[in-house]
């Protein structure tokens, strides 16, 4: 089981805040962007494509990373 957790624009497209996957043991980044686009459709697309992944204390956009229990999806944050 993992905890995604969606934040900004992320959770604008996902339409929720955060969500739980159950995927195997091992899975990886690449293998919950998939679980994310099939539940929710093209509408995360772009933003998965732009964003950063806080895995435990590892911000990535490695696909090849393993995950953990818990995982941030990040876009990039607008501002000054």
């Amino acid at each position: 089981m993992v905890e995604v957790r969606y934040f900004a624009g992320a959770a604008d497209a996902a339409g929720c805040a955060h969500e739980i996957f159950d995927l195997p043991g091992g899975s990886t980044l690449a293998a919950l962007k998939a679980a994310v686009q099939q539940r929710h459709g093209s509408s995360v697309t772009d933003v998965l494509r732009v964003s950063a992944f806080l895995v435990g204390d590892d911000l990535t956009r490695d696909p090849a990373t393993t995950l953990g229990d818990r995982v941030d999806v990040l876009p990039p944050f607008a501002g000054g």
